[in-house]
């Protein structure tokens, strides 16, 4: 099971806050009214914060079931760093199956017949993941080893006899696709990719879907019949920007779900038939398709739409037609779902605005679920976190931009406060709602959080989000300018302090904004953050090889728009920052090298102007480790106090 955007968003794109579950869209608040006063709220620190735990579920084509019925596979940083647990169904305290300190490690799916399990886990942040077997004495042993392979666990075959594996061990540019012996771990290539995004297997073990693309809103799918040669062919010819990409394959192996634009704005889902290439419409809606899956017998289709930066998920009984009710839940969010092998389970993830995701396992066929984890630290009382709202403000040319809004409980025109306009990473991400420890640290302590989504995010339709193609750092970069004015004129917010901050891309607009419009803010958080597009482009890891020319496609070629990208680059132009900045990076970080960091951080000192630099030696791009999220956050705090807040 695949998840799909508009237009097969390209990979800058760095998480630093769970996805930010929905509400009345507004552009402007009603005019002000007397407001009575309101209680202190209890501030809590980063740390509080960062250690409420978190929790992921196991690789969607994976195994989340024990074999015996008894435990779920999880991930969680409740020691500090992901490790893979096993998560009793009855209820109790996880067991620690993996003991990593360092590099974070997840659990990707456990066997068919035994308690061995698969976990994956990268250098510390290099993203070269391998795939590694933990056997039922504990041992853990690497099936993909290398010191350049990359490699990632796709799935079972449907006789649970085989799991596949994608590698570069041959190509460091492509990723080819392996089979192993689930019993003895041989593994042999039994496709040698061309070019392309190796995206499902169907479950008899006969087809591969693979997607291309061709520019970032055109795109194809090709098939290969494994058991006649493997020759890809081509199913999706058309004329014109259309992007096709692969949800997965049905159960019974006769059809492949194709994710496409075709149709208008948003992504649906189609069938195509494997034997005759008949198509059928099988989800559409008003926004994006976000993903399609299936329990194993294909009783079961779970679908969600990603629905003005919420999800809104469906789980269908496909033997009645109608949807599953479930009973017992809290508001927020179901995502992660997985099924028992014998569909009498569903596993998943309830998350909101005030919650991070917990997992909760039903009885299918009685519509009930038991709720297995409590991720809130309980020294925070959910009832000072704040719910967020959806928001819209003009952009440049009548664009409405939208945005997620979180105010302070204390805020109001009597009492304004600092605000900080935050920017998703990309090009093409999306703030969403749900929990961010980040954010609602920030909230705690008296700042609103206007996380906006510039055009040229995904979410909103291809129109939306191919506005920036080629032309970023100019209008998107204007649309968050506009939600720094946006925020000034709400009374609650005090229109002298208004900061912006953001990571990987959004870093990149962080420094942009300081260097290109240098009164627009009081002082940026520049979190892993782009800053010399030049060399960016061209260091891109060997291992993007397929995405290399949709991403050239829609920020331009270095060979032949390098002037541009030196046009629109910060650390060209840091002679032009005048405000204060925060800049966090990770030693390891293969996308944004830390020599980008260290090379704006001279450069803006040398303009007196004050610049706090984190440096963490153990992390790539984006946090793996607890302590140093809570380093960053203590620094995102005491910077803001000290350069934006009176």
């Amino acid at each position: 099971m695949r998840s799909t955007t508009a237009g097969m968003a390209t990979a800058l794109i760095l998480v630093l806050a769970a996805p930010l579950a929905p509400s009345v869209a507004w552009a402007e608040p009603a005019a002000a009214t007397s407001e009575a006063p309101r209680p202190p709220v209890k501030t809590y620190s980063a740390a509080q914060f960062f250690e409420t735990t978190s929790y992921g579920m196991p690789h969607p084509s994976g195994l989340a079931f024990s074999p015996d019925g008894r435990s779920l596979l999880v991930s969680s940083d409740a020691s500090g760093v992901f490790n893979a647990y096993a998560l009793p169904l009855d209820g109790g305290a996880a067991t620690q199956l993996s003991a990593s300190t360092g590099p974070a490690t997840a659990g990707a799916t456990y066997f068919p017949n035994d308690g061995r399990i698969l976990l994956t886990a990268d250098g510390g942040g290099d993203e070269l993941t391998h795939v590694f077997v933990r056997e039922l004495d504990g041992a853990v042993r690497d099936l993909t080893p290398g010191d350049k392979v990359k490699a990632e666990f796709l799935g079972f075959s449907g006789d649970r006899k085989t799991f596949w594996v994608t590698s570069n061990a041959r190509d460091p540019e492509v990723f080819d696709l392996y089979a192993y012996d689930a019993a003895t771990y041989e593994s042999r290539m039994i496709f040698e990719n061309p070019g392309m995004f190796i995206s499902a297997v169907s479950p008899d073990g006969r087809w591969l879907a693979m997607a291309k693309p061709i520019t970032s809103a055109n795109s194809d799918v090709y098939l290969a019949d494994l058991a006649n040669g493997g020759q890809p062919v081509l199913i999706t010819e058309h004329t014109g920007d259309i992007a096709y990409d692969v949800y997965d394959f049905t159960p019974d192996s006769k059809a492949v779900i194709l994710a496409t634009n075709e149709h208008g704005e948003w992504n649906q889902a189609w069938t195509h038939d494997l034997t005759t290439g008949a198509r059928g419409p099988l989800v559409q809606g008003d926004w994006d398709v976000s993903y399609v899956m299936y329990s194993p017998s294909g009783r079961y289709r779970v679908s969600a739409l990603n629905a003005d930066a919420s999800t809104r998920l469906t789980i269908l009984d496909t033997t009645t037609n109608q949807p599953v009710r479930l009973t017992g839940l809290p508001d927020g969010d179901i995502g992660g779902v997985r099924f028992s092998e014998d569909e009498g389970r569903m596993a998943f993830t309830v998350a909101s605005d005030t919650s991070p995701s917990d997992i909760f396992v039903a009885d299918l066929a009685a519509g009930t679920t038991k709720r297995l984890t409590t991720a809130l630290n309980p020294a925070i009382a959910e009832s000072d976190l704040v719910e967020a709202t959806i928001v819209r403000y003009p952009g440049e040319g009548g664009v409405m931009i939208p945005g997620v809004l979180y105010k302070p409980r204390n805020a109001s025109a009597a009492n304004p406060g600092p605000a900080v306009v935050f920017v998703h990473g990309g090009p093409g991400g999306q703030s969403r709602r749900g929990y961010s420890a980040m954010i609602q640290h920030l909230v705690n302590h008296g700042y609103t959080v206007l996380a906006a989504n510039n055009r040229g995010s995904s979410g909103y339709g291809k129109t939306f989000f191919h506005m920036d193609d080629k032309a970023h750092g100019e209008a998107d970069l204007r649309d968050i300018v506009a939600g720094g004015e946006w925020l000034r004129r709400q009374d609650w917010v005090a229109d002298d302090q208004v900061a912006v901050m953001g990571g990987s891309y959004g870093g990149y607009m962080t420094a942009a904004a300081l260097a290109f419009h240098p009164e627009a803010f009081e002082a940026g958080v520049n979190i892993f953050g782009v800053t010399n597009w030049v060399r960016t482009l061209e260091s891109i890891p060997p291992w993007w090889g397929a995405q290399r020319d949709a991403l050239f496609d829609e920020m331009g070629d270095p060979a032949t728009d390098a002037e541009r990208h030196r046009r629109i680059s910060p650390l060209f132009h840091a002679s032009n920052i005048q405000r204060p900045m925060l800049v966090v990076q990770g030693a390891n970080d293969p996308r944004v090298l830390q020599v980008e960091s260290d090379e704006l951080v001279a450069a803006v000192r040398a303009n007196n102007v004050p610049v706090e630099y984190v440096l963490f030696p153990d992390e790539g791009h984006g946090f793996q480790r607890r302590d140093n999220r809570i380093t960053a956050q203590e620094a995102y705090l005491a910077f803001l106090d000290k350069y934006v807040r009176d």
